[in-house]
């Protein structure tokens, strides 16, 4: 199941602005090393250089197409493909930034104070996720897989679990000196059911069509079409507003 840059950057205006104001709230004015894990094609990355220009800021993430991608955008930087559930910092980093990359990954009972232990004393973990399994694009792509149609292939595909803030927030609150949490509801304008379809390709949609062949991909995606377009109301213009709540968490380690 491979990531591709181009799908995901169809919508790099969009996806970028919460790595921006993510990266607006963290509380550290002087940063000397900063770490993007899942920097995806080095937007993110490059929202966090902008903020701290003169630290060492680098990039990690699974997929080779995206790593390629961010080291065409910034050269100077170091990129590298790996696993950033196994990431270990060589030294204490000032700032960890996971901007949409961590829902992807289990235990985060586990994997969230791992990455806090990674941070120099007063170092932050900053994170978002999207808190939107609950919305019409993932819930008709799960109806979707459920049907018999298609329950023997995909039907028991399932993102990693998700908690709500309250959770993350008494997971990371004794081992910090401050964490803030929010939630953010953006609505994003798109041209169109298909423009909907085209954003989830490239990240929650991915799941359910790599056990796909080709002809089963293009008949699955075309009855998610027809579902959404139904679900989802066109606005004058052919506008669709896509609702799409983030959870922030920037978790400052104690000093």
């Amino acid at each position: 199941m491979t990531w591709s840059a181009n799908q995901y950057t169809r919508f790099e205006s969009e996806r970028t602005r919460p790595a921006r104001d993510l990266v607006a709230a963290i509380p550290q004015d002087s940063v000397q090393l900063a770490v993007d894990l899942g920097c995806g094609p080095g937007n993110s990355t490059e929202a966090l250089l902008a903020r701290y220009p003169t630290a060492a800021v680098s990039g990690i993430d699974s997929s080779e197409d995206m790593i390629d991608t961010a080291r065409k955008r910034l050269p100077h930087l170091n990129f590298e493909v790996g696993d950033i559930g196994r990431w270990k910092a060589d030294r204490a980093v000032d700032v960890i930034l996971a901007n949409a990359s961590l829902q992807w990954l289990p235990d985060h009972q586990t994997l969230y104070p791992r990455l806090l232990a990674q941070l120099a004393k007063g170092g932050c973990l900053a994170v978002q996720t999207p808190d939107n399994l609950s919305e019409t694009p993932h819930r008709a792509a799960r109806e979707l897989a459920a049907s018999a149609q298609w329950a023997n292939k995909i039907g028991s595909v399932r993102h990693p679990d998700r908690h709500e803030a309250q959770w993350y927030y008494s997971l990371l609150r004794p081992l910090c000196s401050r964490v803030d949490v929010w939630r953010t509801t953006y609505f994003h304008e798109l041209q169109g059911h298909q423009a909907v379809v085209e954003w989830f390709k490239g990240t929650a949609l991915r799941p359910f069509v790599a056990p796909l062949d080709a002809q089963e991909r293009e008949t699955f995606l075309g009855q998610y079409l027809d579902k959404i377009s139904a679900e989802m109301p066109m606005l004058e213009g052919g506008t669709v507003l896509l609702p799409f709540p983030r959870l922030f968490i920037v978790a400052q380690r104690s000093a």
